[in-house]
């Protein structure tokens, strides 16, 4: 059985705006394999929801948040998501070098 996945706003902004830093830094071709490999890692996380990690944070706000790697070779993304009954809540997608309780609440534009 596959869980339906849904991409909140923040989620996509974040991919959109990280697939942008790659365009940047090496050209389509390096942003296209970024893209992919999350979208790979999304269709693993929606035959497998429960394969991911539980986050312990602090803040409130965060409380309930599992954490997956994107896969090779961007796996220092991480995919932040929620389980709700059948559906996967994709939070954030980040690189994992962040600061990630504080990158988490705030907004992914701008940034």
């Amino acid at each position: 059985m596959s869980f339906t996945v849904i991409r909140s706003v923040e989620f996509r902004a974040d991919l959109k705006e990280q697939a942008g830093w790659y365009v940047e830094q090496g050209g389509f071709e390096l942003a296209e394999r970024y893209t992919s490999a999350v979208t790979e890692t999304l269709s693993r996380l929606a035959r497998h929801p429960f394969s991911g990690r539980p986050r312990r944070f602090r803040s409130p706000s965060l409380q309930g948040l599992c954490s997956v790697m994107a896969i090779r070779p961007f796996n220092a993304h991480v995919v932040f998501y929620r389980i709700e009954g059948e559906t996967v809540l994709l939070v954030r997608v980040m690189h994992g070098a962040r600061d990630l309780p504080h990158r988490l609440r705030q907004s992914p534009v701008g940034d």
